[in-house]
């Protein structure tokens, strides 16, 4: 449903909250399911350390991890207040965005943004669906929010959860294999478009991680290219780990005369190829030869008036979405049944949080328990009177463990049964009343 405030609208799919520990989880998003390329480029943080900063101390979170990919721009949240207008005048102050571009802000709190983790994780809310490197998107920015300790205990139950499930539903379905990935459907129309790619040349301008999936579909398919970054050091260092013949930045320009096929796949704020370069390269090209350009960067990097060039085909972000459907059908089977298991993964899920739910009460109880333990064995020692020697007075110590161990275990193993099976909110409260468990915490605090 839509919901007005200062006139910012936004869409938040609700259901009944998710707890873990005492704050729920929220996700925001903008994708490529929601906004073009050239829109979403406007939501990315150009500071991620400063953006998880203004989330947690502007914007009401006590816990943040950001998502930033070249199809998504994601926040996850914990807060135990948690105020959606906060979150979105954090996102407002963090990219610079202006207010009438959050409608494009979708939030899901509880279990919809939980199911979202999952759904992402698995590889089914992308852009190729299957596709691994979405997986070790979420483990970096997870392990980078833990590092920097943006993320503490409730998210990282989440995101722990959320990543297991990931691999373990890749390899149950097989949805990851074949050409899954945004580098590999490129290859692929790139091929289609040429007869012979390995007698074309070919440039491949980036050495970041989208570069690094381009070099290695076109190693593997025995495709020679040439790499090239701003940075030589970064060029040469590319070549070595991963792949390609590097050259230098001002070289590539020179040779887009000769050039067949380009990749950008670059974090660039700045167009790397212009309409003037193409269009001056392309009056040198001799045979009246064409010449493909993809721009996988984020933000784009190619001006968009290059696909107006005769005999230039530009390839975007957005129509490879648009190809990206048919790989949608062609997987359905998969799927389906990774729908299944992250259904399954939900319901196992729960449970883990029903139980944490009941888990205070519990440790509570033992604690308080233990506490009279304690009181009565010195009591019931000193009422000996004599002196024992410390072999004796250890046996009736753990006789005293004994017999609270005997009492506690049984009930409080059968309540968190029940409680993680359930969630029976109403059997905590008559625990909790029986055992004080109010007045305990109270204590325990002071």
């Amino acid at each position: 449903m839509g919901e007005k405030r200062h006139n910012m609208t936004i869409t938040i799919k609700t259901t009944s909250e998710t707890r873990v520990g005492l704050a729920p989880i929220v996700n925001a998003r903008v994708t490529y399911r929601n906004a073009p390329m050239h829109l979403l480029e406007k939501f990315a943080f150009k500071d991620i350390d400063k953006a998880h900063k203004v989330f947690i101390e502007s914007a009401g979170l006590d816990e943040c991890i950001i998502l930033q990919t070249c199809n998504r721009v994601e926040i996850f949240g914990a807060a135990k207040d948690l105020d959606e207008h906060k979150l979105l005048e954090g996102w407002v102050s963090a990219a610079g965005i202006s207010q009438k571009d959050l409608d494009s802000i979708e939030i899901n709190r509880g279990k919809d943004a939980i199911m979202h983790l999952m759904r992402l994780a698995s590889g089914l809310e992308s852009l190729v669906v299957g596709e691994d490197q979405i997986l070790g998107q979420v483990r970096r920015a997870f392990e980078f929010s833990r590092t920097h300790r943006f993320a503490g205990t409730n998210l990282s139950v989440v995101f722990d959860r959320a990543l297991k499930a990931g691999g373990k539903i890749r390899a149950a379905t097989g949805i990851n294999k074949g050409n899954v990935s945004i580098a590999s459907v490129a290859v692929n129309l790139v091929e289609e478009y040429f007869d012979d790619l390995k007698n074309k040349t070919v440039l491949l301008i980036g050495t970041g991680e989208a570069a690094s999936l381009v070099a290695k579909v076109l190693k593997r398919r025995d495709v020679n290219f040439m790499i090239a970054s701003r940075a030589p050091e970064r060029a040469h260092a590319f070549a070595d780990t991963v792949a390609g013949i590097p050259i230098a930045f001002d070289t590539a320009l020179d040779m887009l005369r000769i050039v067949d096929v380009i990749f950008t796949a670059t974090m660039a704020p700045y167009r790397l190829i212009t309409y003037e370069r193409i269009e001056n390269a392309m009056t040198k090209r001799r045979g009246g030869t064409s010449l493909m350009i993809f721009d996988l960067s984020n933000p784009r990097t190619v001006d968009e008036r290059v696909a107006t060039i005769r005999g230039v085909k530009l390839i975007n972000m957005d129509q490879i979405a648009e190809l990206a459907g048919k790989n949608m059908h062609s997987r359905m089977k998969e799927v389906n049944s990774a729908e299944k298991l992250i259904n399954d993964e939900m319901k196992s899920f729960d449970a883990v949080i029903n139980r944490m739910k009941a888990e205070p009460i519990v440790m509570s109880i033992f604690r308080s328990v233990d506490t009279i333990r304690e009181r009565e064995l010195k009591k019931a020692l000193a009422m000996i009177g004599k002196k024992m020697a410390p072999e004796e007075t250890k046996v009736i110590e753990q006789l005293s463990y004994a017999v609270v161990e005997g009492v506690l275990s049984v009930p409080m193993n059968n309540l968190r049964k029940e409680i993680e099976e359930g969630g029976n909110e109403e059997l905590m409260k008559i625990v909790a009343k029986l055992f004080n468990y109010e007045g305990n915490q109270d204590q325990q605090q002071h």
